[in-house]
């Protein structure tokens, strides 16, 4: 605790002299007298060591309760989660580097964990297990109306060009879109044409791998879960995969998803292999960075600072490749109401 400021307790007591006091009884004499002063005395010492020893615990009290405050504003262990892109086990083997670079940024002991799907890393941000969460959109918008994260921070992607699905150089963007893809050969051309056909999504709680293609497709009139066969897959490159071998017609990603694991596929060039039959006309905000609503602001602000500084050195830069964020920017939490809307849209 701090400086602490000694208390002095100052009681007066009345002088007596060598006077006699009266009583019902009669006369009481100055031995008497004396009697009294000594007993009232050592009551008066009684109850100023009462009174003390309750300072005392007060004392001890409120410096457990500063203590608390500053370990939690201070350095302490702190516990980030990410839904991983692929389940390869080549994102889990580079959590730990990340962990250590926010160990070394934060001043702390960190832990990183993947998230074994998109509700686990809402459910552990409900449970105050996970300090920051690296959330897809619509997982934040779960646990941000849960009111247990605040976005701190939105990513940057590197935009894509509409016409050519390639990278735009040097271009940032704050929001992607989803694509709809098909084998290049394909007779398939537009969403109309998906009725009756297998498609491959990402769980219902991804944004483009499911909520934003379904909830267009019924703005069309065509119902995937009713009119198509959907089939639930656990990563983009396996969604590929499945469309590639002829097993479903079509699948759910996100934009840029093929040349972001154009390099798993050495047998295939996806640019040529598979195309865009579809491109959301809905934009979708990127991941959120959030945080317990609780977390004291301090501590806030220094995760803040060191997520915006990542681009600025390289180990930051190796960190933001596991989701292929290029930066962070301050967040605006009414960008995400647009998430809220679609996965309504989706569900009905």
């Amino acid at each position: 605790m701090g400086n602490q400021s000694g208390i002095l307790f100052m009681i007066h007591m009345p002088s007596v002299h060598n006077r006699v006091f009266p009583c019902a009884l009669g006369v009481v004499t100055d031995k008497e007298n004396s009697g009294i002063i000594e007993r009232r005395n050592r009551d008066m010492k009684k109850k100023v060591v009462v009174c003390t020893l309750a300072l005392g615990l007060s004392l001890l009290a409120l410096a457990g309760c500063g203590g608390k405050k500053e370990a939690s504003a201070g350095a302490k262990e702190l516990n980030v989660q990410f839904v991983p892109t692929n389940n390869d086990g080549s994102m889990e083997a580079k959590a730990k580097p990340f962990a250590e670079y926010l160990s070394e940024k934060l001043g702390c002991k960190v832990n990183v964990t993947l998230a074994t799907d998109y509700s686990t890393i809402v459910e552990a941000m409900a449970s105050g297990k996970v300090d920051i969460g690296i959330m897809p959109p619509a997982a934040y918008v779960q646990a941000r109306d849960q009111k247990v994260a605040q976005a701190i921070l939105t990513s940057q992607l590197g935009a894509y060009s509409h016409e050519t699905g390639l990278p735009e150089e040097g271009k940032l963007s704050g929001t992607f879109k989803g694509e709809v893809l098909v084998k290049a050969d394909s007779d398939l051309q537009t969403l109309e044409d998906l009725k009756g056909k297998r498609i491959a999504t990402l769980s219902p709680n991804s944004a483009s791998g499911y909520i934003y293609p379904v909830a267009e497709m019924k703005d069309l009139g065509i119902d995937p879960t009713k009119d198509c066969t959907l089939t639930t897959v656990n990563d983009i490159p396996s969604e590929m995969t499945a469309v590639l071998s002829g097993q479903q017609d079509a699948c759910f990603v996100f934009e840029g998803a093929r040349n972001v694991f154009a390099s798993k596929f050495s047998d295939h060039d996806l640019l040529k292999d598979l195309r865009v039959l579809y491109l959301t006309e809905g934009d979708i905000p990127n991941d959120a960075i959030a945080v317990q609503t609780d977390m004291e602001p301090e501590l806030k602000e220094k995760v803040k600072e060191v997520f915006l500084n990542m681009k600025d050195d390289e180990a930051g830069q190796e960190a933001m490749s596991l989701w292929n964020h290029k930066g962070y920017e301050e967040a605006n939490d009414s960008v995400y109401d647009t998430v809220k809307d679609y996965t309504a849209k989706a569900a009905e």
